[in-house]
């Protein structure tokens, strides 16, 4: 228990771009995932699934927030697209966590949303505990109906966040924490 308390209190975010190769692959990505998996889950519903881009995919991916972009934002700059078109191609691996949440005569969809949230939060705390590091971001593509549609959701599926996964290029140092006197209270106290 040790070993995990400590990993817990060490993790934190690394920015995509300061994230290289080799991230997770083969069977160690496949564990990654079944891992990601394994949280609160009321009804059994795996109310999220993944979609993983890696490789030539990266690339694909890329091409399509640029064109979007570009569409959307007509008076965008060169310089502003390719930053866009970037933001898919810092990390060696990055995992889309699909928000499938539907109604259920039991299951409220608030629920099923948290779950998604838990698999994000899981494969950060896993990444981590194989050598690894990664971010859980959203950006604005995560919510443009265009570029979900490119990317296979449906049209009731949401993007719980991108989870960039790999190596960091540099010490993970940690950032300041809220104080918890501010943030913690006892019922009744």
């Amino acid at each position: 228990m040790t070993d995990t308390l400590s990993l817990l209190k060490l993790r934190r975010s690394v920015p995509p771009q300061f994230l290289t190769a080799p991230g997770p692959d083969g069977a160690q990505l496949d564990e990654l995932l079944a891992i990601s998996a394994r949280v609160p889950d009321h009804g059994k519903l795996a109310p999220w699934r993944f979609i993983v881009f890696k490789g030539a995919a990266r690339e694909e991916a890329a091409e399509i927030v640029a064109r979007v972009f570009r569409e959307k934002n007509p008076q965008a700059s060169e310089d502003q697209v390719e930053f866009e078109r970037k933001r898919l191609l810092h990390a060696p691996v990055i995992v889309g966590v699909v928000s499938r949440a539907r109604q259920h005569a039991k299951i409220p969809l608030w629920e099923q949303e948290l779950s998604a949230g838990a698999v994000c939060m899981n494969m950060l705390v896993a990444a981590y505990a194989m050598g690894y590091a990664g971010s859980w971001l959203t950006n604005w593509f995560s919510f443009d109906r265009s570029v979900l549609n490119a990317f296979g959701l449906a049209e009731d599926e949401r993007m719980a966040g991108f989870v960039h996964l790999g190596t960091p290029t540099a010490p993970i140092t940690d950032r300041d924490r809220p104080v918890m006197a501010d943030i913690v209270s006892y019922y009744g106290a």
